[in-house]
Parts: structure tokens; C-alpha cells; sequence
């Protein structure tokens, strides 16, 4: 069989004549298929998410959408032959233990990025750096099949409701704004995740590198457009918030209020995303035509089909990453613990308050929970939650992206967060405060994290020191504690009294969780 060789290359043979050259190519699709069978789970796991959140449905086109740019330019394998490259298998052993550390720390999205990034790194280290870097924006495009973005949408959402107050302002129209929520003389609104504009901005940063890839040659050219692919969409939610808000103002609040809210929004996106890459397209530069193939070229490839073999190399890929997987299920097993989570009663010198506002902690439901409402002597009520984990789970996990101190559903609204830290018994505790506004007026709720022993408020660094314990076969215990108190008018004796709490009982606390751990 003989393949009529692509448009610009001389003789460019697709055929594979020799057994050794076959046997090459299978070993090559045997090498980059394996990681999908050896990290179906964390596969699986994109997929779920692409299944359950319109944000990421784009998941599904992007390895179509690889696959056709890597055929798009097929004839560079007839130019350059593949030279296994042994440093690649170092990076490919970092890919496998950040993917390592993600499964630890249980960081669904380092798993995901490492898993992908197996597949660049598996091709540099059987094809070698020059042939893989012709296929380098391909390969790299890969990663935006991860679904990675909700980090950013609490920053999108204040800042749209940053501009969206500003414009109503300069517009003449009076707002009272509490938090994300704001008034007019006409109606209330709410910024939500809905409105953050995580969507247009995933899909416009998308569509923005693919289009750059396609249209211009130029690297300069293709970074001020993918940096235009960022800012635009940001700035384009912000006026299509401004002018849903304005629509509904002028309307009496009869439009623009419900699902022709989502409608308008998507219009204007796509509106915007229209001229975007219709002004780009008068900048754009033609692909020039591949060389046609050197007689060294051609030398080389006979002279590898001949002698050299990607099988060996193949087979070591393939160890390698299933090194990592095995590791994580002999870990799992000797981490997790059997044994049922008991709370005790803490230790704490105060008789229970009449009352407290209904309110409580909206995480994942844990394997315990306490809660005690103590009347403290400043007179302000104190309320103390505990909720402990173990053999955490996606279902069940101390730190996740759905953990809120008021969830949607939940009366109270967040409207401030700051870090803090203070004294508590023999502790330095770095605290984080969270405002909260709800039907029972304002609290004042103080939070840390207690992982493997130690109090954090950091997400990152709690995860850092869950996968640290779990790799030292300490299991993965962790719990939340949480003091409330209402503010009433002046926070800062509520403050005062939660102080006082953390100063006076925080060691029966520590006591209470140090023998839940019981390890």
C-alpha cells in the first residue's frame, strides 16, 4: 500500500514497509492509550463534570479538535523521524507524581491536569523534541479539556457587581448595595454565578487560542489576541449586567428578570465574540507550505525505520505511569480507617444560651458534627461547631469548592472575609472572619481548619498537609471549627467575646478532636 504523500512534501512515504516500523506504531498507540485505561477514574471525572456544568460542556470537542490539527499537520512525520527521548521521562515521572500528590491531597484539578499532560509528555519522550514540537500547540490544546475555572468566579462576581453599581450610579439611579446584593428605587438584584461570566470567559479564552493558532503565524500577534480573547469577555459581562439591570429598571421589572435574562446574555456574547474575531481576521497571515523533504531527512527516516525501535521506550512509558496508580491504591488501603468518628462532649465551663439564630455551617455533610450554643459572660451568645471527616471523599471532603458558610439555598448571605490570627490557649490559630447577613441580623463567625494535627485557614495549604499525612500513613482526618456570635451593633465587642472564648476554652476543643483521632 502507498499513501499519496500531502501537498508540499516530495515523496512524503506514509506507508510503513517493515515489520519493525509497524510494530513502532503500535507501541506508539499502545503508549498514549494506556493512561486513559491506568487514570480511568480521574477520566471519568472530567467527563462528569462536562456532563453536569454547561460551563465545561466544551470538554467533549477538545480532543476531536486535537486530533484534527495533529492530522492537519500529518506530512512532518514523513520529514522527521521519531527519536525517543529519555530526559522526557523525567518530566513524565513529575506528571505522575503531581497527578500523586493531587490523589493525596485529594485536588480533583491537579489530578486532571496532570493526567493531560501525561499525553504531550508521552509523545516529546517517544517522538523527541524535534517532531513533537511540531505538534506542540495540538498537544498543549489538550488541557483545556481539564475543567478549571470556578477559582475565579467569586473575584468575577464582585467585580461585575463592582461596575454594575458604578454604571447604575453614573446613570443617575440610586443603588444600596449590601455585599453582591443591591437595591433600586425599582427592584433587588443579586450577582450571582450565573452572572460572574465564567462561561464567556472559558469559552472566549477557548475559541481565542484555537483562532490565534489558526489565523496568524506570528507569535506577537497570536499573545495580543488571546490577551483580547481574556479582557473582552470580562468587560463585555460587565455592560451586559449593566444593561440587564437597566432593562429591568426602565421595564418596571417585567424584563429582563428571568430566563430572557440568560437569553440577552448569550446574545450579547456572541454578538461581541462575532466582531472580536471578524476584526482579527483583517490581521490575519496564511500558512506558508511545508518544505519538502531533504535527502538527509529521508536518509534518516529509512535509516530509523531500519535499525531503531520506539518499543522499548514505549514499554517504559507505559511503566512508569502505571507506577503512580498503584502506589495511590496500596496507600488507600493502609490510610483508611474503619473505626466510627465520636465527638465528646468538649470540656467547656459555660451554661447553654436560650437561643441563637438559625443558622449553621453549609459543608458536606461530615461523619460527625456538634454543635453547642454556650452563654458567654460579655453576654452575647457563643456558638461552636465541630464537623470532623475521614476517608474523605468527593461526597465527603473537609476542603471542596461547594463548602460555604451560607450556601444558595441558606438564609444568610456572606458580605465580608478577612484573615486574621489569635491567641488561643497555646495556639497561634490563623483564623479566617466571615460577615454574615441574615434574618437574624449580622454574625460574626470565626473558622479554622484542623488537618492532621494542625490548624490552617488556607485551602491550598490544607491540602498541601492532607496529601503530606496521607503519604506518611497518618490517614486524612480533618475537621472544621467554627465559633458564631451575633454582632448586634457593634462587631467589635463581638469580637471581643469570641476572643475571650478562644482564650478561656479553645484547649477543650483541641482535646475534643486530638481524641476523635484517637491515632
Amino acid at each position: 500500500m502507498h499513501l499519496t504523500p500531502p501537498p508540499g512534501v516530495a515523496h512524503a512515504g506514509l506507508d510503513l514497509p517493515s515489520p519493525l516500523a509497524r510494530a513502532s506504531l503500535v507501541a506508539l498507540v499502545m503508549a498514549l492509550l494506556a493512561p486513559f485505561a491506568l487514570y480511568f477514574a480521574t477520566a471519568a471525572s472530567m467527563v462528569s463534570i462536562w456532563n453536569s456544568s454547561e460551563t465545561f460542556a466544551h470538554g467533549y470537542i477538545i480532543l476531536p479538535i486535537s486530533l484534527a490539527l495533529i492530522w492537519r499537520q500529518r506530512a512532518w512525520f514523513a520529514q522527521l523521524p521519531p527519536q525517543p527521548w529519555r530526559p522526557g521521562l523525567i518530566l513524565l515521572a513529575g506528571a505522575g507524581a503531581a497527578w500523586l500528590a493531587g490523589r493525596m491531597g485529594d485536588v480533583q484539578v491537579v489530578m486532571q491536569y496532570a493526567f493531560v499532560a501525561m499525553f504531550p509528555l508521552a509523545a516529546l519522550t517517544l517522538l523527541g523534541p524535534r517532531l513533537a514540537a511540531k505538534f506542540t500547540f495540538p498537544l498543549l490544546f489538550l488541557l483545556f479539556a481539564v475543567p478549571f475555572g470556578e477559582i475565579f468566579v467569586n473575584p468575577l462576581i464582585n467585580y461585575t457587581a463592582d461596575f454594575t453599581v458604578w454604571a447604575v450610579q453614573a446613570t443617575g439611579i440610586p443603588v444600596l448595595r449590601n455585599g453582591t446584593r443591591f437595591e433600586l428605587p425599582t427592584g433587588s438584584w443579586s450577582v450571582v454565578e450565573a452572572c460572574s461570566g465564567i462561561r464567556y470567559l472559558i469559552s472566549s479564552i477557548t475559541l481565542g487560542c484555537l483562532y490565534a493558532y489558526l489565523t496568524y503565524r506570528s507569535n506577537t500577534k497570536r499573545a495580543m489576541f488571546i490577551a483580547l480573547s481574556i479582557v473582552v469577555p470580562i468587560v463585555a459581562n460587565w455592560l451586559r449586567a449593566y444593561g440587564i439591570v437597566m432593562i429591568g429598571h426602565t421595564s418596571g421589572m417585567t424584563m429582563a428578570t428571568g430566563v430572557d435574562h440568560l437569553v440577552y446574555g448569550w446574545l450579547f456574547f456572541g454578538v461581541i465574540m462575532f466582531i472580536m474575531f471578524w476584526i482579527g481576521s483583517y490581521w490575519r497571515e496564511d500558512d506558508q507550505p511545508l518544505p519538502a523533504a531533504s535527502a538527509a531527512a529521508a536518509a534518516a527516516r529509512a535509516d530509523h525505520q531500519s535499525g531503531a525501535s520506539l518499543v522499548p521506550m514505549a514499554i517504559t512509558v507505559v511503566a512508569l505511569a502505571a507506577v503512580w496508580p498503584a502506589f495511590a491504591a496500596f496507600n488507600d488501603r493502609a490510610n483508611h480507617n474503619s473505626q466510627a468518628v465520636t465527638l465528646a462532649e468538649p470540656a467547656v465551663a459555660l451554661p447553654p444560651a436560650q437561643s441563637f439564630p438559625d443558622w449553621k455551617v453549609d459543608y458536606l455533610e461530615p461523619d460527625a458534627r456538634l454543635e453547642r450554643v454556650y452563654a458567654a459572660p460579655e453576654g452575647r451568645p457563643v456558638q461552636l461547631q465541630l464537623l470532623y471527616y475521614r476517608n474523605q471523599t468527593k461526597q465527603k471532603g473537609l476542603i471542596s469548592s461547594v463548602n460555604r458558610m451560607a450556601g444558595e439555598k441558606n438564609a444568610y448571605h456572606e458580605t465580608a472575609s478577612v484573615l486574621r490570627t489569635e491567641d488561643a490557649s497555646n495556639h497561634k490559630l490563623p483564623l479566617r472572619e466571615v460577615l454574615l447577613d441574615g434574618p437574624g441580623g449580622q454574625l460574626v463567625v470565626w473558622n479554622v481548619m484542623w488537618v492532621d494535627g494542625r490548624y490552617l485557614s488556607s485551602n491550598v495549604l490544607g491540602k498541601l498537609r492532607q496529601a503530606q499525612g496521607k503519604l506518611q500513613f497518618r490517614g486524612d482526618d480533618g475537621a472544621l471549627v467554627s465559633i458564631a456570635t451575633p454582632a448586634g451593633d457593634n462587631p467589635d465587642a463581638a469580637r471581643t467575646a469570641l476572643r475571650a472564648f478562644l482564650a478561656q476554652h479553645f484547649s477543650a476543643v483541641d482535646a475534643t478532636l486530638a481524641a476523635a483521632r484517637g491515632r
